[in-house]
């Protein structure tokens, strides 16, 4: 897992200070003086080419991150299909069997809201090992009466697998995040960038305004990527909105 963006808060600072002291820096190289007319024309064909390079980076990752986002929200409607499917079938089983399957489900369906609602690890790791053992039991429990299989128990074991395969897919699409290396050449260019745009400039002093604007620019674009791309600690998360609605139509008894 990428733990890089873990915290999208995170990132926007250290962008805004690096990108900031870049600026800062590429002001410095200069000790002062003007850049000679040669040097500039040279700076003006750079400059945004290089900026052009790192937009083009930029909207890469976003692209990449809103793509994640919704794969994730489609698994969380799969999910749902696939438990609701599994709760009607249940109705092929026998009579026994059908009811602890159905309250299986319900405690199943409670644990998979908590899965996207949670930001908390400990109650993470408590959330997956009740959700393992929960599917051991509907297996277990849809599989005591396949010693005479008919069609009718096959399709009640089939509607089972997606349910357990519908969590799989769930986690891997939360594990699937931008790689570490995109985020370092986006991270390089950007440095890059504001050292170039620093090292050009008429003048940049503390606080001065033009030179806070593209590493404040930058660090929110780079926000709003890390933040879509972290689906349990961003802003812009995934809400289970399917799971829940199911879960309020399904009967509790």
């Amino acid at each position: 897992m990428n733990d890089f963006a873990k915290s999208p808060f995170f990132v926007f600072l250290l962008s805004f200070v690096v990108l900031w002291l870049s600026v800062r820096l590429g002001a410095s190289l200069r000790n002062g003086k003007l850049v000679e007319e040669d040097a500039r024309q040279d700076l003006d064909l750079i400059v945004p080419a290089t900026l052009t390079l790192l937009g083009l980076l930029i909207g890469f990752s976003f692209s990449m991150a809103i793509n994640r986002y919704d794969q994730r929200k489609t698994y969380e409607e799969a999910e749902a299909n696939a438990i609701g499917t599994e709760y009607l079938r249940a109705d092929l089983l026998a009579p026994d069997n059908a009811e602890r399957v159905r309250a299986l489900l319900r405690s199943y369906l409670d644990q998979r809201v908590l899965f996207y609602q949670t930001r908390d690890q400990h109650e993470l790791q408590k959330i997956n090992a009740d959700t393992a053992r929960l599917q051991a039991e509907l297996w277990s429990a849809v599989r005591s009466p396949v010693e005479q299989p008919t069609p009718l128990l096959a399709l009640a074991v089939s509607g089972m697998n997606d349910v357990v395969n519908s969590q799989g897919y769930t986690q891997a699409a939360w594990w699937n995040r931008i790689p570490i290396a995109a985020w370092l050449l986006m991270a390089a260019i950007a440095v890059c960038s504001n050292l170039l745009v620093g090292y050009g400039a008429r003048r940049v002093k503390m606080g001065q305004v033009d030179g806070l604007v593209l590493p404040l620019v930058l660090s929110i674009a780079f926000f709003l990527i890390a933040d879509i791309d972290s689906p349990r600690r961003g802003v812009i998360r995934v809400v289970p909105q399917n799971l829940m609605s199911l879960a309020e139509s399904l009967p509790r008894q």
